[in-house]
């Protein structure tokens, strides 16, 4: 059976199509962190995407009714916690709304205040460059100024839930 397009009218596809296609999508799941010279927020993303290597930019979504929101729109630096594919646990606890995310711990500062998370495949620290408005959202731009690598595998969001990568068969 031959899989049929999503077509839509004049004004493109619908928000249930376009969300219905994007869930079949896999994609990395990260942690951003920031501190506001107070309090550290943090929130999970799998919009976290590449942009550049040269000069090395990278850029995430944000709503703008997030609770990190306010802070995001005033800091100079983010931190993106690239998540190890064991910490489904964490991304839950950083996507719930109404909690200390950072109260079971597990994470340290930086010496310029963002939070790392600790067992992480990887992070980027940031400096934010830009933030694009984008409908109900936020396209923030930064550029890497420092990054670490674990060599852990991700973890992987797909159709609403985690996944692990498979290994490859020889």
């Amino acid at each position: 059976m031959t899989a049929q397009p999503i077509v839509g009218g004049e004004q493109g596809i619908d928000a249930e199509q376009f969300r219905m296609i994007f869930r079949g999508h896999p994609a990395g799941v990260a942690v951003v962190t920031l501190h506001d010279g107070s309090r550290a927020y943090g929130f999970t993303a799998t919009s976290v995407i590449s942009v550049s290597a040269e000069p090395p930019l990278f850029a995430f979504s944000v709503h703008k009714a997030s609770s990190s929101w306010s802070a995001l729109s005033r800091v100079r630096r983010v931190m993106i916690n690239f998540l190890a594919e064991d910490q489904a646990d964490v991304a839950a606890r950083f996507a719930t709304s109404g909690i200390d995310r950072f109260a079971a711990g597990g994470w340290h500062p930086l010496p310029t205040g963002e939070p790392v998370l600790a067992g992480c495949s990887g992070w980027i620290e940031g400096r934010v460059r830009s933030r694009v408005p984008a409908a109900g959202s936020r396209l923030i731009i930064a550029q890497a100024a420092a990054a670490w690598s674990s060599g852990l595998s991700p973890l992987i969001y797909r159709d609403h839930t985690y996944h692990r990568l498979a290994a490859q068969e020889t």
